[in-house]
């Protein structure tokens, strides 16, 4: 039986796991692996990560004596994320990456500060921060950020990328890896046009990764280009031969289940000699640019906006177990309230819960469709336990 095809891209291209699962890190054995908020609250959820998730607010209470259960809430946010980067640093030999907080992507100063506190987290559990990338959103303000912290030896990833703009300036701020979301690109094609599938050729996610890493090989670029949020398997045997390529478990279980010959697509010499204008840019010049692409423009303020919902999700999943562990019940209870209690009229309907229906119901003692805060303070443990089965 010939080689698979994900061992035949291992061959050419980095292959990064895009998972915040362990397991799924361990079977497929990747260089890289890199997490965002979505894939640690998914990971947190699962029973068996529990123990990290309570070591880590653990951890958070006993920094912040006195503090809200909020402000413990975020300190152990930042520490969950670098808990499960540790332990994927054990398993593959190259790098994770960590995010900054999404909420924080057109805040300069607020994201290299949030970047140095994840780099002295790694440092003082013995991690070198040479294998971390720190992901930041690709806003003209995140770039700015990567370009702050590149200067002081943080390698950065810049996530969130669409656009040629924002890859030419991910490119002049000197940042390590770049990430183009190759399948959310599709997506908006796909919506916009109409049109149900595109040949792998054709993808539009495929084609904007392509001109990137030809146009960074050309004009000599040490910027990686990582490829990104892909749909089908077909898109990434597209970019083979690409610096690195970050993949979901199922894709990699389906390419390492195929086996066929998969030809190099992507180049560096022979990028290099391809006829392709320098592009210079500027601040007004890349507002320019990223408004007169829809695309990009809609595509990041999306993803942002996303990333933003995940985090919230894991504050409240991370405030439920908090009040478990003791000592805040009460405040956890009255804080997760406000969150859910979105018209503030004092209860929570079905349609404002954004958790499992078999939580709501656990909380709704009375069964009359509507959670009360004192139903929320009386059944909130027993909610969590639950809504971890």
């Amino acid at each position: 039986m010939g080689k698979t095809l994900l061992e035949q891209l291992k061959e050419m291209t980095v292959v990064v796991a895009d998972t915040g699962d362990i397991d799924s890190i361990e079977k497929f054995k990747p260089r890289d692996a890199t997490t965002n908020p979505s894939l640690i609250t998914a990971a947190a959820g699962m029973p068996k990560y529990q123990k990290i998730v309570d070591d880590a607010l653990t951890w958070a209470r006993d920094q912040g004596k006195g503090e809200t259960d909020a402000a413990i809430v975020k300190r152990a946010v930042d520490r969950l994320s670098v808990e499960f980067g540790l332990r994927i640093l054990q398993i593959v030999p190259g790098r994770v990456s960590t995010e900054v907080d999404a909420r924080l992507s057109y805040d300069t100063l607020g994201s290299v500060e949030k970047a140095r506190t994840l780099i002295k987290m790694y440092e003082a559990a013995g991690a070198s921060k040479d294998r971390i990338l720190i992901k930041i959103a690709s806003t003209w303000e995140g770039i700015r950020a990567a370009e702050i912290l590149e200067r002081e030896g943080i390698h950065c990833n810049l996530t969130l990328l669409f656009g040629m703009h924002q890859a030419v300036a991910c490119a002049d701020a000197k940042v390590t890896l770049i990430s183009p979301f190759v399948g959310r690109i599709l997506d908006w094609y796909k919506k916009s046009t109409g049109r149900d599938a595109y040949a792998p050729h054709e993808d539009p996610g495929v084609v904007s990764v392509t001109a990137i890493y030809n146009y960074y090989k050309r004009h000599g670029h040490k910027t990686e280009v990582m490829g990104a949020s892909f749909r089908n398997t077909g898109e990434i045997t597209e970019l083979a031969g690409c610096d690195l390529l970050t993949i979901a478990p199922s894709l990699l279980a389906e390419l390492d289940g195929a086996s066929a010959d998969l030809p190099r697509k992507l180049d560096a010499k022979a990028a290099a000699a391809m006829d392709i204008p320098a592009i210079k840019l500027d601040e007004a010049a890349f507002r320019k640019a990223h408004a007169d692409d829809k695309m990009a423009n809609e595509k990041l303020d999306e993803g942002i906006k996303g990333f933003s919902k995940a985090l919230e999700a894991l504050e409240k999943q991370l405030g439920e177990r908090l009040a478990v562990l003791g000592g805040a019940k009460s405040n956890a209870a009255r804080e997760l309230f406000k969150v859910y209690d979105l018209d503030g009229d004092g209860f929570i309907s079905r349609e404002e819960w954004a958790g499992r229906d078999a939580v709501f119901d656990a909380l709704d003692t009375d069964r009359d469709g509507k959670i009360t805060p004192e139903e929320m303070a009386a059944g909130l443990g027993a909610a969590f336990v639950l809504d971890q089965r």
